[in-house]
């Protein structure tokens, strides 16, 4: 793993509640329970200057208890580097908190991820549809949503 002191104050404060740390594709990673997302994300931003959330999606993992992984992707401006988070969450209860409150565009992404994969995203109270239509049945990212699945027609609104 590349040294350097960003690097290391950010394995030193992110591994502090238990937190996987490393690096993959020149990009740090690190590995944390749900319920420390968002103190970690605050970490990111008010401490660590990673004023830019790039992104929210999730893998689906189907066999595994912990079926979702959620990523996220933070840049920052001031030290010129990348930061993932990843977290996993069951098929049972897919719940992860909102960053809303500290990125404003996550509401948007949050959205998405929500339409493809049907993670929520508490504390964001807009989870309508932003890709997908009302009334559309399933989360199309997951592995075992049917393909040949036909969607109900709807009526086009002007």
């Amino acid at each position: 793993m590349v040294s350097t002191p960003i690097l290391d104050a950010l394995h030193t404060a992110l591994s502090a509640n238990g937190a996987r740390t490393a690096q993959s594709h020149g990009v740090f990673v690190c590995e944390l329970e749900s319920e420390y997302l968002f103190a970690a994300a605050t970490q990111l931003k008010s401490v660590f200057a990673f004023d830019v959330f790039l992104d929210v999606t999730a893998v689906d993992w189907p066999n595994h208890a912990l079926r979702f992984e959620v990523v996220y992707h933070f840049y920052s401006t001031t030290h010129k580097i990348r930061v993932r988070l990843k977290t996993r969450v069951s098929e049972a209860t897919p719940h992860v908190p909102t960053l809303r409150p500290l990125y404003g565009s996550a509401g948007y992404m949050e959205r998405e991820c929500h339409d493809m994969y049907g993670i929520m995203f508490d504390g964001n109270d807009d989870l309508r549809p932003i890709l997908l239509y009302e009334g559309f049945h399933g989360h199309p990212l997951r592995k075992d949503y049917p393909k040949q699945l036909e969607q109900p027609l709807v009526r086009y609104r002007f």
